[in-house]
């Protein structure tokens, strides 16, 4: 498995929409694997594929840390590709988010407390899961990500604005 680069903001190709996967292969799976060893690599909870720049519709999500919900050993990782958000609770929670393409940031933002959603697995079965709570706001911003969105798109312009000056500093400064 390998570490793949991150792609950070403000790289136009955060802002462009994933394209749904149509076939299973091996070097899918690989792929989602290289994924999932960069999230562990960056420590972060959840990983899009545009975010490592390849434009498909693939997450991977691990927050069994995290998790204040008792699960099966085996339920993280989850692989999710194509998700589609089919039900949305209502009631907004309001959480501080950080992102590994928006580095040294983190945004206020409120999303919906639950949500279900249907899915294909690692092998390209059909799946639907209901999530809450911290996995619910985790595969919600990983979603985002695949309709072109950024937490920091949340913020008013102003703010998102000098987020964006922040974030082109530390580029420069990097490089």
């Amino acid at each position: 498995m390998s570490i793949l680069p991150i792609v950070t903001a403000p790289d136009e190709r955060l802002k462009q929409k994933s394209q749904p996967v149509l076939e299973f292969t091996d070097q899918t799976r690989k792929f989602m694997d290289d994924m999932l060893k960069t999230m562990y690599h960056e420590d972060g909870a959840g990983l899009a594929a545009v975010q490592v720049g390849v434009l498909k519709r693939i997450l991977v999500i691990d927050i069994k840390d995290h998790d204040p919900v008792e699960r099966p050993k085996d339920f993280y990782p989850l692989f999710i590709v194509n998700p589609e958000i089919i039900e949305k609770s209502e009631e907004l929670i309001t959480a501080n988010e950080g992102c590994i393409s928006v580095p040294e940031q983190r945004i206020e933002v409120a999303r919906p407390e639950s949500i279900k959603i249907r899915y294909l697995d690692y092998y390209g079965k059909s799946q639907e899961l209901k999530a809450n709570d911290w996995l619910a706001r985790v595969i919600q911003h990983e979603c985002d990500h695949l309709e072109g969105k950024l937490m920091i798109d949340y913020l008013s312009n102003l703010k998102r604005d000098v987020v964006l000056r922040k974030l082109k500093k530390l580029k420069n400064n990097i490089v």
